[in-house]
């Protein structure tokens, strides 16, 4: 298996020179409309991006155990070549555009990616908020690994997605060329997955590419200003507490649950989702 590059590591001086120039560019052309910058939150996006590094850490000892168990036992193998790396990052990609979507819409999951959307802002620095519980996400790429995929080569793909989702979090920039519109995922698209508003949510869950949306049936492009954060917004910048309020939540009713079909409910329908109740009888009318 040839050495693949930490294209993470590679890429923090870009992320830092990318982040100084926006808040630069903020403060000299400030847009009124826009979300902007709070030093707040942007140093518990900070902090939260941090602590992903190191929880991260922790989540690859059992997850590579797994995938190295899967990669021994299946009898395929896929050579890392320039073509075929092409290859595990287009397929990597349709994969994480399934994992990003799962974590929407089911809830146990969504208590993990909550975290990133949480700020109501929205600009490089919430590129960095990301949640510390991601061990949620490895069962979405057990099949690449079935397939013969190495798990290093897996581990440099899912790492050059995150570095390109980097630079979309953005409002400095308006439309990309129509051309790279359609197949990229842009600012503009990412924007739209931001935003609160009904008609944005759940929408646009490419990482790298677009296309995967448009295939499926989630694409929305940007037509309104989006307002961003949850529909239901945390007032908290301890990052604790950003890491950890969906799980508190999601504790809370299946406490208050009354049958497994309610506590099932609350941990794998949406994140909206409650229990239908029967409606109370009406009272008896009285004759005299």
């Amino acid at each position: 298996m040839p050495n693949l590059p930490d294209v993470v590591l590679w890429s923090i001086p870009a992320f830092v020179l990318l982040t100084v120039i926006e808040i630069i560019s903020v403060r000299i052309h400030p847009d009124e409309d826009a979300a902007g910058y709070e030093t707040k939150d942007a140093a518990t996006s900070l902090s939260m991006g941090v602590g992903s590094l190191v929880f991260d850490f922790l989540w690859k000892i059992p997850i590579v155990a797994i995938y190295t168990a899967i990669y021994e036992l299946t009898p395929l193998r896929v050579p890392v070549l320039w073509w075929t790396v092409l290859l595990m990052l287009l397929a990597q990609d349709f994969f994480y555009y399934w994992s990003h979507r799962g974590h929407h819409v089911i809830r146990i999951l969504w208590a993990c990616h909550v975290v990133h959307h949480s700020s109501r802002k929205f600009n490089l620095t919430t590129a960095l908020r990301q949640p510390w519980t991601s061990l949620t996400v490895w069962p979405f790429y057990v099949p690449l690994v079935a397939c013969g995929v190495h798990p290093a080569a897996l581990a440099f793909c899912s790492s050059a997605n995150l570095v390109y989702q980097f630079w979309i979090h953005t409002e400095r920039i308006d439309k990309m060329p129509r051309w790279f519109e359609f197949v990229f995922n842009t600012p503009s698209h990412h924007r739209v997955h931001h935003a609160s508003q009904g008609g944005y949510l759940d929408r646009n869950f490419g990482g790298i590419l677009i296309v995967w949306d448009r295939l499926f049936g989630s694409f929305v492009a940007e037509t309104e200003r989006p307002v961003f954060g949850l529909t239901k917004n945390i007032n908290t910048y301890n990052p604790v507490k950003v890491a950890t309020h969906e799980y508190v939540s999601i504790a809370k009713d299946l406490k208050a649950a009354r049958t497994w079909r309610d506590r099932a409910g609350h941990l794998f329908r949406g994140p909206g989702w409650q229990p239908e109740r029967a409606p109370r009888p009406a009272p008896e009318s009285v004759s005299t």
